[in-house]
Protein backbone atom coordinates (compact mmCIF):
# COMPACT_ATOMS: atom_id res chain seq x y z
CA UNK A 1 0.00 0.00 0.00
CA UNK A 2 2.74 2.33 1.28
CA UNK A 3 4.79 2.15 -2.78
CA UNK A 4 1.28 2.44 -4.27
CA UNK A 5 1.16 6.08 -2.66
CA UNK A 6 4.27 7.17 -2.98
CA UNK A 7 4.21 6.24 -6.58
CA UNK A 8 1.45 8.23 -7.06
CA UNK A 9 2.81 11.15 -5.37
CA UNK A 10 5.89 11.01 -7.47
CA UNK A 11 3.30 10.90 -10.36
CA UNK A 12 1.43 13.76 -8.96
CA UNK A 13 4.36 16.40 -9.35
CA UNK A 14 4.93 15.58 -12.73
CA UNK A 15 3.98 17.75 -15.60
CA UNK A 16 1.17 15.91 -16.50
CA UNK A 17 -0.04 14.99 -13.41
CA UNK A 18 -0.11 19.28 -13.01
CA UNK A 19 -2.53 19.58 -15.53
CA UNK A 20 -4.78 16.97 -14.36
CA UNK A 21 -4.77 18.43 -11.12
CA UNK A 22 -5.75 21.82 -12.80
CA UNK A 23 -8.59 20.47 -14.69
CA UNK A 24 -10.13 19.06 -11.84
CA UNK A 25 -10.16 21.79 -9.95
CA UNK A 26 -11.67 23.89 -12.56
CA UNK A 27 -13.82 21.49 -12.86
CA UNK A 28 -15.00 21.48 -9.41
CA UNK A 29 -14.99 25.21 -9.43
CA UNK A 30 -17.98 24.62 -12.20
CA UNK A 31 -19.46 22.94 -9.82
CA UNK A 32 -19.80 25.07 -7.23
CA UNK A 33 -20.67 28.13 -9.22
CA UNK A 34 -23.46 26.06 -11.20
CA UNK A 35 -21.58 27.49 -14.39
CA UNK A 36 -21.81 26.14 -18.12
CA UNK A 37 -19.66 25.48 -20.40
CA UNK A 38 -19.48 28.66 -23.03
CA UNK A 39 -20.60 26.47 -25.88
CA UNK A 40 -23.32 24.99 -24.03
CA UNK A 41 -24.97 28.45 -23.45
CA UNK A 42 -24.50 29.43 -27.07
CA UNK A 43 -26.20 26.43 -28.24
CA UNK A 44 -28.86 27.06 -25.43
CA UNK A 45 -29.91 30.95 -26.46
CA UNK A 46 -29.34 29.94 -30.21
CA UNK A 47 -32.80 26.96 -29.32
CA UNK A 48 -34.43 29.61 -27.85
CA UNK A 49 -34.02 32.18 -30.28
CA UNK A 50 -34.93 29.89 -33.17
CA UNK A 51 -38.06 28.41 -30.97
CA UNK A 52 -38.93 31.98 -30.66
CA UNK A 53 -39.10 32.86 -34.20
CA UNK A 54 -40.81 29.37 -35.05
CA UNK A 55 -43.36 30.05 -32.71
CA UNK A 56 -44.15 33.47 -34.00
CA UNK A 57 -44.11 32.33 -37.34
CA UNK A 58 -46.67 30.11 -36.23
CA UNK A 59 -48.69 32.04 -34.63
CA UNK A 60 -48.34 34.51 -37.77
CA UNK A 61 -49.57 31.94 -40.32
CA UNK A 62 -52.52 30.56 -38.48
CA UNK A 63 -53.63 34.21 -38.23
CA UNK A 64 -53.48 34.61 -42.03
CA UNK A 65 -55.44 31.49 -42.24
CA UNK A 66 -58.01 32.54 -39.85
CA UNK A 67 -58.59 36.15 -42.39
CA UNK A 68 -59.50 33.97 -45.13
CA UNK A 69 -63.20 33.21 -45.59
CA UNK A 70 -64.01 29.74 -45.62
CA UNK A 71 -67.41 28.12 -45.90
CA UNK A 72 -68.31 24.51 -44.57
CA UNK A 73 -68.29 22.14 -47.48
CA UNK A 74 -72.02 21.03 -48.00
CA UNK A 75 -73.45 17.75 -49.62
CA UNK A 76 -71.91 16.91 -52.59
CA UNK A 77 -72.75 13.47 -54.64
CA UNK A 78 -70.98 11.56 -57.95
CA UNK A 79 -73.50 12.04 -61.19
CA UNK A 80 -73.71 8.94 -63.25
CA UNK A 81 -74.71 8.37 -66.88
CA UNK A 82 -77.08 5.36 -66.27
CA UNK A 83 -78.04 5.32 -62.56
CA UNK A 84 -76.66 8.16 -60.63
CA UNK A 85 -75.69 6.09 -58.24
CA UNK A 86 -73.97 7.09 -54.60
CA UNK A 87 -70.36 6.11 -54.48
CA UNK A 88 -67.96 6.98 -51.99
CA UNK A 89 -64.49 8.37 -52.61
CA UNK A 90 -63.22 6.04 -49.95
CA UNK A 91 -63.74 3.90 -52.97
CA UNK A 92 -61.24 5.37 -55.37
CA UNK A 93 -58.97 7.83 -53.21
CA UNK A 94 -56.29 5.83 -52.82
CA UNK A 95 -56.65 3.96 -56.63
CA UNK A 96 -54.09 5.34 -59.61
CA UNK A 97 -56.91 6.51 -61.58
CA UNK A 98 -60.85 6.11 -62.20
CA UNK A 99 -60.67 7.24 -65.57
CA UNK A 100 -63.33 5.31 -67.70
CA UNK A 101 -65.68 8.14 -68.88
CA UNK A 102 -68.79 5.79 -68.84
CA UNK A 103 -68.51 4.03 -65.70
CA UNK A 104 -70.83 6.30 -63.46
CA UNK A 105 -68.22 7.83 -61.34
CA UNK A 106 -67.29 11.49 -61.48
CA UNK A 107 -63.59 11.38 -63.55
CA UNK A 108 -60.78 11.64 -60.92
CA UNK A 109 -56.93 10.94 -60.34
CA UNK A 110 -55.92 11.35 -57.08
CA UNK A 111 -52.49 13.29 -58.57
CA UNK A 112 -55.20 16.41 -59.54
CA UNK A 113 -56.34 18.57 -58.02
CA UNK A 114 -59.35 20.60 -59.80
CA UNK A 115 -60.11 24.00 -58.14
CA UNK A 116 -63.16 26.17 -59.43
CA UNK A 117 -62.80 29.68 -59.48
CA UNK A 118 -66.04 31.99 -59.77
CA UNK A 119 -65.60 35.54 -60.60
CA UNK A 120 -68.93 37.07 -58.50
CA UNK A 121 -70.54 39.90 -59.38
CA UNK A 122 -72.70 41.41 -56.19
CA UNK A 123 -72.94 44.79 -56.62
CA UNK A 124 -76.17 46.53 -56.53
CA UNK A 125 -77.81 45.26 -59.75
CA UNK A 126 -77.41 41.53 -58.34
CA UNK A 127 -81.18 40.13 -57.87
CA UNK A 128 -79.95 37.01 -55.72
CA UNK A 129 -77.91 36.79 -52.38
CA UNK A 130 -75.18 35.10 -54.44
CA UNK A 131 -75.30 37.29 -57.27
CA UNK A 132 -73.69 36.38 -60.49
CA UNK A 133 -70.86 35.07 -62.29
CA UNK A 134 -69.26 35.80 -65.13
CA UNK A 135 -66.02 34.13 -64.65
CA UNK A 136 -65.80 30.30 -64.14
CA UNK A 137 -62.32 29.07 -64.48
CA UNK A 138 -60.77 26.07 -63.39
CA UNK A 139 -57.34 25.84 -62.11
CA UNK A 140 -56.35 21.88 -62.34
CA UNK A 141 -52.56 21.53 -60.68
CA UNK A 142 -51.35 18.08 -61.98
CA UNK A 143 -48.48 16.35 -60.31
CA UNK A 144 -48.67 13.44 -62.51
CA UNK A 145 -47.26 15.34 -65.85
CA UNK A 146 -46.24 18.75 -63.89
CA UNK A 147 -48.35 20.78 -65.07
CA UNK A 148 -51.45 23.63 -64.09
CA UNK A 149 -54.20 23.54 -66.66
CA UNK A 150 -56.74 25.95 -67.06
CA UNK A 151 -60.30 25.34 -68.35
CA UNK A 152 -62.73 28.13 -69.13
CA UNK A 153 -66.78 27.18 -69.05
CA UNK A 154 -68.43 29.63 -71.22
CA UNK A 155 -71.58 31.35 -69.29
CA UNK A 156 -73.85 30.73 -71.72
CA UNK A 157 -73.78 26.89 -72.17
CA UNK A 158 -77.21 25.83 -72.43
CA UNK A 159 -77.15 23.23 -69.39
CA UNK A 160 -79.03 20.63 -67.42
CA UNK A 161 -79.13 22.02 -64.17
CA UNK A 162 -79.64 19.71 -61.48
CA UNK A 163 -81.92 19.43 -58.32
CA UNK A 164 -84.51 21.65 -57.19
CA UNK A 165 -85.54 24.56 -56.36
CA UNK A 166 -87.48 25.70 -52.69
CA UNK A 167 -90.80 24.43 -54.36
CA UNK A 168 -89.33 21.52 -55.58
CA UNK A 169 -89.46 21.82 -59.27
CA UNK A 170 -86.29 20.63 -61.12
CA UNK A 171 -84.49 23.60 -62.18
CA UNK A 172 -84.25 21.69 -65.82
CA UNK A 173 -82.23 23.43 -68.88
CA UNK A 174 -80.46 27.07 -68.52
CA UNK A 175 -77.64 28.93 -69.34
CA UNK A 176 -74.87 27.86 -66.67
CA UNK A 177 -74.11 30.82 -65.35
CA UNK A 178 -77.93 30.27 -64.21
CA UNK A 179 -76.49 27.64 -61.59
CA UNK A 180 -74.84 30.19 -59.86
CA UNK A 181 -77.49 32.38 -59.35
CA UNK A 182 -79.74 29.62 -58.06
CA UNK A 183 -77.40 28.01 -55.90
CA UNK A 184 -74.21 29.99 -55.33
CA UNK A 185 -71.09 28.04 -55.92
CA UNK A 186 -71.85 24.36 -54.63
CA UNK A 187 -74.81 24.59 -57.22
CA UNK A 188 -72.51 25.91 -59.82
CA UNK A 189 -69.74 22.98 -59.06
CA UNK A 190 -72.21 20.25 -59.37
CA UNK A 191 -74.02 21.77 -62.54
CA UNK A 192 -70.47 21.21 -63.98
CA UNK A 193 -69.96 17.87 -62.61
CA UNK A 194 -73.58 16.52 -63.57
CA UNK A 195 -72.63 17.48 -67.37
CA UNK A 196 -69.45 17.13 -67.74
CA UNK A 197 -68.55 14.08 -65.80
CA UNK A 198 -65.15 15.55 -64.11
CA UNK A 199 -64.83 15.85 -60.11
CA UNK A 200 -64.37 19.29 -58.80
CA UNK A 201 -62.55 19.19 -55.52
CA UNK A 202 -63.08 22.29 -54.40
CA UNK A 203 -63.80 26.21 -55.54
CA UNK A 204 -62.37 29.57 -54.91
CA UNK A 205 -65.42 33.15 -55.14
CA UNK A 206 -63.54 36.36 -55.70
CA UNK A 207 -65.92 39.06 -56.04
CA UNK A 208 -65.60 42.50 -57.91
CA UNK A 209 -64.39 44.39 -55.30
CA UNK A 210 -61.47 41.93 -53.61
CA UNK A 211 -60.19 41.50 -57.20
CA UNK A 212 -59.32 44.90 -57.91
CA UNK A 213 -58.02 44.80 -54.05
CA UNK A 214 -56.18 41.74 -54.32
CA UNK A 215 -54.54 43.37 -57.60
CA UNK A 216 -53.70 46.23 -55.81
CA UNK A 217 -52.11 44.33 -53.17
CA UNK A 218 -50.03 42.49 -55.14
CA UNK A 219 -48.89 46.50 -56.67
CA UNK A 220 -50.39 45.96 -60.00
CA UNK A 221 -50.38 43.76 -62.76
CA UNK A 222 -47.63 44.24 -66.25
CA UNK A 223 -49.56 42.59 -69.37
CA UNK A 224 -50.00 42.87 -72.99
CA UNK A 225 -52.14 44.86 -74.21
CA UNK A 226 -53.90 45.69 -77.65
CA UNK A 227 -54.59 49.44 -78.95
CA UNK A 228 -58.31 48.31 -78.42
CA UNK A 229 -57.94 46.82 -74.66
CA UNK A 230 -56.51 50.37 -73.70
CA UNK A 231 -59.50 52.15 -75.36
CA UNK A 232 -61.79 49.83 -73.56
CA UNK A 233 -60.55 50.02 -70.26
CA UNK A 234 -60.55 53.90 -70.58
CA UNK A 235 -64.18 54.54 -71.89
CA UNK A 236 -64.98 51.78 -69.07
CA UNK A 237 -63.58 53.91 -66.55
CA UNK A 238 -64.52 57.29 -67.85
CA UNK A 239 -68.30 56.38 -68.49
CA UNK A 240 -68.64 54.70 -64.87
CA UNK A 241 -67.39 57.72 -63.30
CA UNK A 242 -64.22 55.92 -62.01
CA UNK A 243 -61.51 58.61 -63.73
CA UNK A 244 -61.67 61.96 -64.82
CA UNK A 245 -59.30 61.21 -67.71
CA UNK A 246 -60.92 60.12 -70.69
CA UNK A 247 -57.86 58.46 -71.47
CA UNK A 248 -56.32 57.60 -67.96
CA UNK A 249 -54.10 55.19 -69.93
CA UNK A 250 -52.07 56.82 -72.39
CA UNK A 251 -49.36 54.04 -72.95
CA UNK A 252 -49.14 52.80 -76.42
CA UNK A 253 -49.89 49.29 -77.17
CA UNK A 254 -47.58 46.33 -75.70
CA UNK A 255 -46.60 46.10 -72.17
CA UNK A 256 -48.50 47.62 -69.85
CA UNK A 257 -48.73 48.19 -66.26
CA UNK A 258 -52.65 48.00 -64.78
CA UNK A 259 -54.33 49.02 -61.34
CA UNK A 260 -56.77 46.50 -59.84
CA UNK A 261 -60.18 48.70 -61.62
CA UNK A 262 -58.10 48.74 -64.85
CA UNK A 263 -57.30 44.60 -64.89
CA UNK A 264 -61.07 44.32 -63.75
CA UNK A 265 -62.34 46.31 -66.93
CA UNK A 266 -59.65 44.02 -68.87
CA UNK A 267 -60.66 40.72 -67.02
CA UNK A 268 -64.24 41.59 -68.12
CA UNK A 269 -64.05 42.98 -71.88
CA UNK A 270 -66.58 41.17 -74.15
CA UNK A 271 -66.31 44.05 -76.72
CA UNK A 272 -68.36 47.23 -76.44
CA UNK A 273 -71.49 48.13 -78.75
CA UNK A 274 -74.70 49.88 -77.03
CA UNK A 275 -76.95 52.26 -78.83
CA UNK A 276 -76.76 55.31 -76.13
CA UNK A 277 -73.60 55.34 -77.25
CA UNK A 278 -72.54 55.40 -80.93
CA UNK A 279 -69.57 56.83 -81.09
CA UNK A 280 -67.53 54.21 -79.31
CA UNK A 281 -67.40 50.69 -80.58
CA UNK A 282 -65.05 48.00 -80.02
CA UNK A 283 -65.35 44.63 -81.36
CA UNK A 284 -65.51 41.23 -78.89
CA UNK A 285 -67.38 38.37 -77.38
CA UNK A 286 -67.16 36.19 -74.23
CA UNK A 287 -64.82 33.74 -76.26
CA UNK A 288 -62.25 36.70 -75.98
CA UNK A 289 -63.15 37.58 -72.43
CA UNK A 290 -62.43 34.07 -71.41
CA UNK A 291 -59.50 34.50 -73.17
CA UNK A 292 -58.37 37.62 -71.36
CA UNK A 293 -59.28 35.85 -68.27
CA UNK A 294 -57.02 33.15 -68.24
CA UNK A 295 -54.10 34.87 -69.80
CA UNK A 296 -54.25 37.40 -66.78
CA UNK A 297 -54.17 34.15 -64.82
CA UNK A 298 -51.07 32.85 -66.35
CA UNK A 299 -49.49 36.30 -66.07
CA UNK A 300 -50.05 36.17 -62.38
CA UNK A 301 -48.88 32.55 -61.98
CA UNK A 302 -45.71 33.66 -64.48
CA UNK A 303 -44.52 36.36 -62.09
CA UNK A 304 -44.80 34.61 -59.09
CA UNK A 305 -42.74 31.73 -60.08
CA UNK A 306 -39.25 32.44 -58.37
CA UNK A 307 -41.12 33.44 -55.09
CA UNK A 308 -39.90 31.55 -52.10
CA UNK A 309 -42.16 30.52 -49.19
CA UNK A 310 -42.01 34.03 -47.18
CA UNK A 311 -42.91 35.20 -49.93
CA UNK A 312 -45.93 33.29 -50.63
CA UNK A 313 -47.12 33.43 -47.33
CA UNK A 314 -47.06 37.36 -47.36
CA UNK A 315 -48.88 37.11 -50.35
CA UNK A 316 -51.63 34.68 -48.67
CA UNK A 317 -51.47 37.24 -45.77
CA UNK A 318 -52.40 40.20 -48.04
CA UNK A 319 -54.86 38.68 -50.04
CA UNK A 320 -56.67 35.89 -47.92
CA UNK A 321 -59.39 38.25 -46.47
CA UNK A 322 -60.67 39.06 -50.16
CA UNK A 323 -61.05 35.29 -51.14
CA UNK A 324 -64.01 32.95 -49.93
CA UNK A 325 -63.37 29.06 -50.19
CA UNK A 326 -64.11 25.64 -49.03
CA UNK A 327 -60.47 24.86 -49.26
CA UNK A 328 -59.96 23.55 -45.83
CA UNK A 329 -56.97 25.11 -43.33
CA UNK A 330 -54.78 22.44 -43.90
CA UNK A 331 -55.46 22.67 -47.41
CA UNK A 332 -54.40 25.61 -47.79
CA UNK A 333 -50.82 24.86 -45.72
CA UNK A 334 -50.17 22.59 -47.99
CA UNK A 335 -50.75 24.43 -50.86
CA UNK A 336 -48.74 27.27 -49.82
CA UNK A 337 -45.64 24.87 -48.89
CA UNK A 338 -46.00 23.55 -52.11
CA UNK A 339 -46.27 26.71 -54.18
CA UNK A 340 -42.84 27.04 -55.35
CA UNK A 341 -43.12 23.58 -57.32
CA UNK A 342 -46.37 24.43 -58.52
CA UNK A 343 -45.41 27.52 -59.46
CA UNK A 344 -42.56 25.75 -61.78
CA UNK A 345 -45.10 23.24 -63.86
CA UNK A 346 -45.80 24.05 -67.42
CA UNK A 347 -48.98 26.00 -68.39
CA UNK A 348 -51.55 24.68 -70.47
CA UNK A 349 -55.42 26.48 -71.67
CA UNK A 350 -58.16 24.66 -72.62
CA UNK A 351 -61.95 26.06 -73.26
CA UNK A 352 -65.52 24.83 -73.50
CA UNK A 353 -67.31 24.56 -75.12
CA UNK A 354 -64.23 23.92 -78.21
CA UNK A 355 -65.19 25.38 -81.87
CA UNK A 356 -66.77 22.04 -83.32
CA UNK A 357 -69.22 21.33 -79.85
CA UNK A 358 -71.38 23.72 -80.05
CA UNK A 359 -74.20 26.21 -81.91
CA UNK A 360 -75.80 29.58 -81.31
CA UNK A 361 -79.16 29.09 -80.24
CA UNK A 362 -82.30 30.57 -78.19
CA UNK A 363 -83.74 29.55 -74.83
CA UNK A 364 -86.39 31.51 -73.60
CA UNK A 365 -85.56 34.83 -75.04
CA UNK A 366 -82.03 34.42 -74.67
CA UNK A 367 -78.91 33.21 -76.75
CA UNK A 368 -77.06 29.88 -76.02
CA UNK A 369 -74.29 28.36 -76.88
CA UNK A 370 -76.38 25.12 -77.43
CA UNK A 371 -73.88 22.00 -77.07
CA UNK A 372 -74.42 19.83 -80.29
CA UNK A 373 -72.46 16.71 -79.12
CA UNK A 374 -71.93 16.18 -75.08
CA UNK A 375 -70.08 13.34 -75.33
CA UNK A 376 -67.13 15.17 -77.67
CA UNK A 377 -67.23 17.79 -75.41
CA UNK A 378 -66.52 15.69 -72.18
CA UNK A 379 -64.28 13.21 -73.38
CA UNK A 380 -61.94 16.55 -74.93
CA UNK A 381 -62.24 17.35 -71.45
CA UNK A 382 -61.24 14.71 -69.86
CA UNK A 383 -58.43 13.79 -72.03
CA UNK A 384 -57.22 17.43 -71.32
CA UNK A 385 -57.39 17.21 -68.01
CA UNK A 386 -56.09 13.75 -66.91
CA UNK A 387 -53.94 12.65 -70.24
CA UNK A 388 -54.59 11.67 -73.76
CA UNK A 389 -53.75 8.13 -73.31
CA UNK A 390 -54.99 7.89 -69.97
CA UNK A 391 -58.67 8.38 -70.29
CA UNK A 392 -60.71 4.68 -71.38
CA UNK A 393 -63.38 6.30 -73.57
CA UNK A 394 -65.58 3.53 -74.77
CA UNK A 395 -68.07 4.16 -77.97
CA UNK A 396 -70.98 4.50 -76.15
CA UNK A 397 -73.39 7.54 -76.71
CA UNK A 398 -73.66 9.71 -73.40
CA UNK A 399 -77.02 11.17 -71.53
CA UNK A 400 -76.28 14.03 -68.77
CA UNK A 401 -78.04 12.76 -66.39
CA UNK A 402 -78.92 14.75 -63.59
CA UNK A 403 -80.51 14.43 -60.14
CA UNK A 404 -83.43 15.81 -58.23
CA UNK A 405 -82.78 14.54 -55.15
CA UNK A 406 -80.61 15.89 -52.29
CA UNK A 407 -76.69 15.29 -52.84
CA UNK A 408 -74.51 13.34 -50.00
CA UNK A 409 -71.12 14.11 -49.70
CA UNK A 410 -68.43 11.76 -51.09
CA UNK A 411 -65.14 13.59 -49.44
CA UNK A 412 -62.01 14.91 -50.94
CA UNK A 413 -59.36 12.42 -52.58
CA UNK A 414 -55.87 13.44 -51.14
CA UNK A 415 -54.12 15.33 -53.84
CA UNK A 416 -52.69 18.50 -52.50
CA UNK A 417 -49.39 16.28 -50.79
CA UNK A 418 -49.19 13.74 -53.67
CA UNK A 419 -46.88 15.86 -55.67
CA UNK A 420 -44.25 12.40 -56.78
CA UNK A 421 -45.01 10.07 -59.63
CA UNK A 422 -45.92 6.68 -58.98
Amino acid sequence: MKDNKDNNEIYSYTEKGKKREKKQEKKEKRKSSGKQPLWRTVLLWFLVVILGVSGCGMVYYYRVLGNIGFQAITDRKNYTNEDNSQISSEVYKNQTTSLDLFDGVLLNDPKILNIMIFGEDSGAGSDTKYGRSDTMLMISIDNRHKKVKMTSFMRDMLVNIPYTDSERNPHGMDKLNAAYRLGGANLSVQTIEANFGVDIDRYAIVNFQSFKGIIDALGGIDIKLTQDEIDYINWQTYINNQSSERYEIQSEPGLVHLNGRQALWYARNRGYQEEEHPEFVVSGNDFDRTSRQRNLMRTLMNRFRKANFTEIVRIVAEIGPMITTNLKKDEITTLVANAPTYLSYGISEFRLPTGDGYKYSWFELQSVLEITDIQSQRTQLAKFIFGESAVIAHNTEVETNVPTEEPTYTGFSDTLSNTEDN
